[in-house]
């Protein structure tokens, strides 16, 4: 082979060389952050709707929003060695019993939801410094629902639980103009022979900086995990808002 020849050559395999090294540390970097997640979304569930949609496990659930949990979009499961432990929140004992209660299991003692929450959800906010222990993540989003007050906002506006019907575009409106950003809220599709859906669950989304942003469709595969809660055959799906919306205040169960 001629030298001009065997230089190309030469040059040739290396470029070569160069381009896959690329593409593979490319492929390696990414892999190191495969939770990597934008925004955060913060749901409060309505207990009596839970328990409608398992009555059987439910016993005089709590008349006011409760955290459903703190999630980060597009991460789940981000570690499965960092376990729950409780004992790292028993500072918070009192608070999460009662702002963040296991609607279906009334058991002061029962903590498998805080895991599931933690496990799930937990372990990926806590990428983010002021949520990187399980007394943090916990603390906050106790911080964030006192901070929302969302049971406040709807009693102000007039907005309770009733036998009457409420407009859902009324209730959006009165969430978005007091915060000041759209929420995500959720309903109890009708039953056979019922007319009206059931309010279920209202997301609040927080950016990073945990300033609250507009709750925008999500993106992307494990999205869809956090979008419907699923309780037996029942499950809840983002409102109708042409469908007349039910407030309940007491459990009914399905017929």
């Amino acid at each position: 082979m001629k030298p001009a020849k065997l230089h190309h050559w030469i040059l040739g395999w290396f470029f070569m060389a160069l381009c896959c090294w690329c593409t593979s540390d490319t492929f390696i970097q990414s892999d190191i952050h495969p939770h990597a997640w934008k925004k955060l979304y913060f749901a409060h569930h309505w207990p009596v709707t839970v328990c409608k949609m398992n009555a059987n496990d439910c016993h005089d659930p709590p008349k006011y929003w409760t955290i459903h949990g703190l999630w980060p979009d597009r991460a789940e499961d981000c570690n499965r060695t960092w376990h729950f432990n409780v004992t790292e929140i028993k500072d918070l004992l009192s608070d999460m019993r009662h702002y963040w209660p296991d609607v279906l299991h009334s058991s002061l003692n029962r903590t498998q939801f805080w895991k599931h929450e933690w496990d799930k959800h937990g372990t990926c906010a806590a990428t983010l410094e002021v949520l990187n222990s399980q007394k943090k993540y916990f603390g906050k989003a106790i911080e964030l629902y006192q901070h929302v007050d969302l049971n406040g906002c709807l009693l102000k506006a007039g907005i309770k639980p009733s036998s009457s019907y409420y407009k859902m575009t009324a209730i959006k409106e009165t969430l978005t103009r007091f915060y000041g950003v759209t929420p995500k809220i959720q309903c109890l599709p009708p039953e056979e022979g019922e007319e009206a859906q059931t309010i279920g669950q209202i997301e609040f989304c927080f950016t990073k900086e945990l300033q609250l942003v507009n709750c925008t469709a999500r993106e992307g595969g494990s999205n869809a995990m956090h979008a419907h809660l699923k309780l037996g055959t029942s499950e809840l799906s983002v409102c109708n808002d042409t469908l007349p919306t039910y407030y309940p205040s007491e459990v009914q169960n399905h017929k």
